[in-house]
């Protein structure tokens, strides 16, 4: 997938050589313009897919409104956020858009600085949950956890249910996600939920959890390894993210989505501004554009992101797979989880996960 390459380190060099050259002729202003007001160019971090799409939402319609150029830097959570560590004072990125355990991670090692939000018009606008203070950016799209389903094999009801994975009927036709994926946590805590005292309880979780790893077929990494498993009918059920059903649905395969009988639980993409961005005004711009109405209905219709703007419109293709929950999560009974604690407890908890669930 195409996606544009960041030229600031061309535009950094030419900038050098212009000064050193004024330098050279006349005496440098004590207190000078730095450029930053003037600065129209910015650098926006994202992940490695649907790039196009997102040019074509958000992109595009930014530069045309604002007069901001952007360049687009990719990567998947784990090495955008490595790269940030190791650019020390040099960020390379003037907006990060990553999910949620990523940006608290960040946070953790100062990695990310709060938005002004002043700066940010539609803040106001945009769902609470969206803006909740444990982050130092906002939420511009979220993703539900729920049951991905044959529907020639199984009903929405026994698809919703948790003991569904420990029933002998099913043995060998299900998958659940592995702890490394965003469902992962999501379905720990949603078993957890259920069989225990909260959502971070996963004694109760990884108990339960290894009782069905037998009937287990596999512990898929990737949103491509369980609908091959889907369509390929060697699976009937298994957690995952609501937006691995649009295609699905859309192209007719006997496979639908429901959310969890209980234990239901979300993850959010955050828009975050690194602690040395360059262009921190031009990083709110993009962010108050991504939190807008239209912004936010282009998003959903052309790249498939669930809005977190009340006032936007969301496709019909999108409410048919997650019914109210497209426009309402939390009226439809899902939650956020305390990001402090899973990121205290991550490394453990993926050890765990590893001996006492999967290796069973």
């Amino acid at each position: 997938m195409s996606s544009r390459i960041p030229v600031r380190a061309l535009a950094t060099a030419a900038a050098l050589l212009t000064s050193t050259a004024l330098l050279v002729g006349c005496s440098a202003t004590p207190g000078g313009d730095t450029g930053g007001d003037d600065n129209k160019t910015i650098v926006v971090s994202t992940f490695p897919f649907g790039v196009d799409e997102f040019t074509k939402a958000i992109i595009d319609p930014f530069e045309k409104a604002t007069g901001y150029k952007v360049e687009v830097d990719t990567g998947s959570n784990s090495e955008r956020l490595s790269k940030l560590e190791l650019n020390g004072k040099r960020a390379g990125a003037d907006v990060m858009l990553i999910s949620d355990y990523y940006a608290a991670l960040g946070q953790s090692k100062k990695l990310f600085q709060k938005v002004d939000d002043a700066q940010l018009p539609n803040l106001a606008k945009i769902a609470d949950f969206a803006k909740e203070k444990q982050y130092d950016g906002p939420a511009y799209s979220f993703q539900l956890n729920g049951m991905l389903y044959r529907t020639d094999k199984l009903d929405a009801a026994t698809a919703a249910k948790w003991d569904t994975f420990g029933d002998a009927a099913y043995k060998g036709k299900l998958a659940l996600p592995d702890f490394s994926v965003t469902a992962g946590q999501l379905t720990v805590s949603g078993v957890a939920e259920t069989v225990g005292k909260d959502p971070y309880d996963v004694d109760a979780a990884f108990k339960t959890l290894g009782e069905w790893s037998p009937g287990v077929l596999q512990f898929y990494k990737s949103s491509t390894e369980v609908t091959n498993l889907l369509l390929q009918g060697e699976i009937v059920n298994a957690p995952a993210l609501s937006g691995f059903a649009t295609s699905l649905v859309e192209a007719g395969e006997p496979i639908a989505w429901t959310p969890p009988a209980t234990g239901k639980f979300m993850a959010t993409n955050r828009a975050m501004i690194p602690a040395n961005a360059e262009n921190v005004k031009g990083a709110h711009a993009f962010i108050n554009y991504l939190l807008g109405a239209e912004a936010q209905t282009s998003s959903a219709k052309i790249v498939g992101d669930l809005p977190v703007n009340p006032e936007a419109t969301v496709p019909e293709n999108l409410k048919k797979i997650v019914g109210e929950a497209a426009t309402d999560p939390i009226a439809a009974g899902y939650k956020t989880l305390d990001i402090s604690v899973i990121v205290k407890n991550r490394t453990e908890w993926t050890d765990r996960f590893a001996r006492e669930v999967a290796s069973r």
